[in-house]
């Protein structure tokens, strides 16, 4: 199978700081995954709250079929504020990279998801993806640019 693209960018009505502290949290990330995939992290953090390189950080989530899947990935850079990349180590796909970019914007940050995926399987991965997996993977960052805006429009009122 061929290596998908995906890109999304967002502005977020914060400073720097504040969007960096609240992304490179892995516990933040249930709170802007749809309900429907029970996507819970299981371990790899630390209290500290600090993203740093090597981090491996695991999950469990139900992406398709009420079917569970383990997920590692690993912190493979790290640029505070700017950046932090992460990887699959073990998992669903045959490989998986996703890159976090944030940037200086007036009114806020402009923060960048640029994700690179293969899945496994050839010719049935290709149909799976083209099926389901590009379009649930849609579905699910639509959902968390709505989550991040509501959490952030919140800071900004309260």
């Amino acid at each position: 199978m061929s290596k998908q693209h995906l890109l999304y960018t967002q502005q977020i009505a914060a400073g720097i700081d504040t969007v960096w502290e609240f992304f490179s949290n892995p516990m933040n990330l249930e709170r802007i995954t749809p309900p429907d995939l029970h996507f819970t992290v299981t371990g790899g953090f630390d209290d500290s709250g600090s993203l740093y390189e090597g981090m491996e950080i695991s999950y469990t989530l139900f992406p398709m079929w009420n079917v569970p899947v383990g997920w590692v990935t690993s912190i493979t850079r790290v640029d505070k504020p700017l950046m932090f990349e992460d990887e699959q180590k073990e998992g669903p796909y045959e490989y998986w990279r996703h890159k976090h970019l944030f940037r200086e914007v007036s009114g806020g940050v402009e923060m960048t998801d640029i994700i690179d995926y293969r899945l496994p399987y050839g010719a049935l991965g290709e149909l799976l993806d083209f099926l389901v997996i590009n379009q649930r993977l849609d579905q699910v960052f639509r959902y968390r640019k709505k989550k991040i805006n509501e959490i952030f429009e919140l800071k900004q009122t309260a």
